[in-house]
């Protein structure tokens, strides 16, 4: 191994342990059309400051997407996905050469390219449901691999969703998937409850109830509902006014337990980060 990837190695490794130490993970979309922020950041210049801005203010990983995954989006080829992304990761990479990146991506050739250009974690919003070939590929590349949860894709799940139980129907969905990744190898495995991926208002609602449900999996937890329409809907608001009711939701989700907060605004995550750490514990 050489002393880059000890290096990187080390980093992620804080991910995985025990101690009271969460992270938070910038959004940096270089889309066209993402729910928020499509559009912003499709130039080098723009991706760069804007992911420089967000480690400044506390990141402790970017996680670059180019396929959009909001409720109804165009479906896009593997082609263009790959041409938005790989030119982002090499350039982050270049830049903050001591950044953690992650690619959110579902396809397995993308995630294994985005790797070989610098990415040090694979966020697949589909958990290895909308490509048969990333559970082979995780394990082999052997790189930390967020696993969460959807019901469809991101082009009908919001048709209609529907659940028995939402809680016991997601853990079981990540436990299973979990034990198969596990089976192949592959133990840095990130769980996300998929917050808005194929569930209505009442069942986002019911996952953060029993958000604590899921540390009995003994994985890390990722809890992504930045300006997401479980605030925006209860409040009647647009995502650009959603920021307080994302910052009370992270809140709890830090106090129940979740390891990575996944989010648009860094600044304020790191302030809600830094006051429940202070809490939980008077020495940190």
């Amino acid at each position: 191994m050489s002393a880059q990837d000890t290096f990187f190695s080390l980093k992620t490794e804080r991910i995985f342990d025990q101690k009271p130490n969460p992270m938070i993970m910038g959004i940096l979309n270089v889309t066209p059309d993402s729910f928020f922020d499509g559009g912003k950041y499709t130039q080098e210049s723009q991706w760069l400051e804007h992911a420089g801005k967000m480690l400044e203010e506390g990141a402790d990983i970017i996680d670059v997407g180019a396929c959009s995954t909001r409720p109804g989006a165009e479906h896009i080829s593997e082609a263009e996905e790959s041409a938005r992304l790989l030119k982002v990761v090499s350039s982050l990479r270049k830049h903050y050469p001591e950044s953690l990146i992650s690619v959110d991506t579902f396809r397995a050739a993308i995630a294994e390219k985005a790797v070989d250009c610098g990415a040090d974690i694979i966020n697949d919003i589909s958990g290895g449901t909308l490509d048969d070939r990333m559970f082979e590929t995780a394990a082999r590349l052997n790189v930390p691999y967020i696993l969460m949860h959807i019901q469809g894709t991101p082009q009908n799940m919001q048709e209609q969703p529907v659940y028995t139980d939402v809680v016991k129907e997601v853990y079981e969905f990540l436990e299973a998937r979990l034990k198969q990744l596990n089976s192949l190898g592959l133990k840095k495995v990130i769980l996300d409850p998929g917050f808005g991926f194929g569930k209505t208002t009442e069942h986002n609602l019911e996952l953060f109830r029993n958000l604590e449900k899921f540390s009995e999996l003994n994985a890390p937890l990722l809890v992504g509902i930045s300006r997401k329409s479980i605030v925006n809907k209860i409040l009647n608001i647009k995502s650009k006014d959603a920021l307080n009711g994302t910052t009370v939701l992270n809140t709890i989700a830090l106090q129940k337990g979740a390891k990575i907060i996944r989010v648009h605004d860094v600044k304020e995550a790191k302030e809600v980060l830094t006051l429940v750490q202070k809490i939980k514990n008077a020495d940190c």
